[in-house]
């Protein structure tokens, strides 16, 4: 049983146990869970990954319910029938099949999963952050699966539908440690019908253009506008940056793909919308990492499980709690500066995160 201290780092300590408990089939007890928020324990989007988690590996689990500060997960046999669950209202869809792909390892036939709640929240990466930057980049080192999006949901009521087909997977280790430059930007502007008067999808777009031409970023950039049904009116634009013709180079260079996105709210233009997703487009430019910081937490999982390098963008409380995570299920993975010095770097640096594969 792997003892885990819950205090750090919000919900992302929880769904990386819950990943490496499937993938290794080793159980784990984490106390004081989102013990430094100001409403501590389990919520009902935590709830639903576990739920998940425990569904796909016919697990024993004591401490699974709203507001537990002690969670105890016990994995069986990983199961490949369809599963589905419900987030309720608005929680985040897309954290849910966060914490189920790194099961793709431990699979021998691919596993479909259906999520309702929120598709496209504040907290959370967006759907389209989903199927068009975390897929294709995952594509790149042999993680294949599948996502659509019958229904968007946004908050307060949720109600969106999310589908995830993961296949059996034998990645090959992450070769992210230089940046190949971006060539073209992809931007994904989605709203509810109830402001398609308003063009709010089309603004979006707008304020994306309008920033990269004050910052005199000049790139192709080629743009989905899609008017939605959903229970509650709402808008998301995503922008993609992408690059490189080849899956991975030789000098440790890989094919580029970097998201940004942004949410709507009440009473801020479509324009300032799409302007924010692009301001860290353009923050992430500055630096020389590959990848966005978003995913930079969400791959550390994966360099432990397949070895390689990723150069990160910031050493942030998200990637230290995650990696204490990681490291007390035993996988050798080693932060070290941007320089490629020994020790970690300081909140704010960029930083390399390497790994053997092994534990």
């Amino acid at each position: 049983m792997r003892r885990l201290d819950g205090h750090d780092g919000g919900g992302q300590p929880l769904r990386t146990a819950l990943a490496l408990s499937l993938v290794t089939g080793e159980p784990f007890e984490m106390t004081n869970v989102r013990g430094n928020r100001s409403t501590p324990g389990l919520k009902a989007q935590h709830v639903a990954c576990v739920s998940v988690a425990a569904a796909v590996s016919n697990a024993e689990v004591e401490g699974g319910e709203v507001g537990s500060s002690r969670l105890r997960f016990s994995p069986r046999n990983i199961r490949t029938d369809s599963v589905e669950v419900a987030v309720g209202t608005a929680g985040s869809a897309t954290l849910v099949c966060e914490t189920v792909l790194p099961a793709a390892v431990a699979l021998d036939d691919p596993l479909s999963l259906a999520v309702t709640g929120g598709t496209d929240v504040r907290w959370s990466p967006p759907a389209d952050y989903l199927r068009y930057a975390k897929r294709p980049l995952c594509s790149a080192f042999g993680v294949d699966f599948g996502v659509s999006v019958p229904r968007r949901g946004f908050y307060p009521a949720g109600g969106g539908r999310l589908s995830l087909r993961i296949k059996p997977a034998e990645p090959t280790p992450l070769a992210l440690s230089r940046r190949t430059e971006p060539d073209e930007l992809r931007v994904y502007s989605v709203a509810s019908e109830s402001l398609a008067d308003a063009a709010v999808a089309e603004r979006q777009v707008e304020g994306v253009r309008d920033a990269l031409a004050e910052a005199g970023v000049e790139l192709p950039v080629h743009a989905s506008v899609s008017s939605v049904e959903s229970d509650s009116p709402g808008s998301v634009v995503v922008v993609v940056a992408r690059g490189g013709e080849d899956e991975r180079g030789g000098d440790g260079s890989a094919s580029l793909v970097a998201g940004f996105d942004a949410y709507g709210e009440r009473g801020t233009p479509a324009e300032a919308v799409g302007s924010r997703a692009a301001a860290s487009f353009l923050d992430w430019l500055r630096g020389d990492a590959p990848v966005d910081r978003h995913m930079a937490d969400q791959l550390l999982v994966w360099v432990a499980l397949a070895g390689g390098r990723v150069r990160i963008p910031a050493v942030t409380d998200h990637v230290r709690t995650n990696l204490d995570v990681i490291r007390a299920f035993g996988y050798d993975v080693t932060l070290r500066a941007g320089d490629d010095s020994d020790g970690d770097s300081g909140a704010g640096s960029g930083a390399v995160v390497e790994s053997d594969g092994g534990r």
